[in-house]
């Protein structure tokens, strides 16, 4: 059975996770050479599978429908090759109660930080249950390892800068579980 992900799945998946990202985005979600994703990038752009988009000031990638539709294919074969769909739906089941919870402190941290007091706490929890589900996901496919440790960042920051609990410019609590929840659902082929 084969855990790792090749490049170029990784390159699409990287895009649909981010919504929209530059080359550099792409390429350090995944620890991947940025050279390497640009040329990936471009001849995903040449097959329309990713668009590229410059306005505001911001340059970058998003999937196009044909590109999801060949992302979900590369996605559906590798969980059948290295054998893990048991594991990430089990791992998914676990995740949608936690994800409820998740919710509702994002909701009401962004409604009302202030009165959102023992949020940081309750992340902390979150966190070590998210450790406990990231376990079996990396064991049986290396691209779900790390989104533990990018929420225990988060986390860590979110002390001393509260931007790091829901914010859209860092990577912080928030975006780290919507990706996670994207991968699952995206590996799994459903939807939300």
């Amino acid at each position: 059975m084969d855990r790792s992900s090749p490049t170029g799945l990784l390159v699409l998946h990287a895009v649909r996770l981010k919504g929209f990202a530059a080359t550099g985005a792409v390429a350090a979600r995944f620890g991947l050479d940025p050279g390497e994703t640009g040329e990936h990038l471009l001849d995903a752009q040449a097959y329309g599978q990713v668009s590229r988009a410059c306005f505001a000031g911001l340059d970058g990638w998003s999937l196009t429908d044909a590109g999801r539709r060949h992302n979900e294919a590369q996605l559906r074969d590798e969980l059948d090759r290295a054998g893990a769909r048991g594991t990430v739906d089990a791992v998914h089941d676990r995740f949608r109660p936690l994800n409820a919870r998740a919710s509702q402190l994002f909701t009401a941290w962004q409604l009302d930080p202030a009165g959102a007091g023992d949020t940081l706490d309750r992340l902390a929890v979150l966190a070590a249950e998210l450790r406990e589900l990231e376990r079996p996901l990396s064991a049986g496919l290396d691209r779900f390892a790390g989104y533990h440790d990018r929420f225990a960042a988060a986390l860590a920051r979110a002390g001393r800068d509260p931007a790091w609990i829901t914010g859209v410019e860092v990577d912080s609590c928030h975006r780290v579980w919507f990706e996670l929840h994207e991968d699952l659902i995206a590996t799994l082929g459903i939807s939300r």
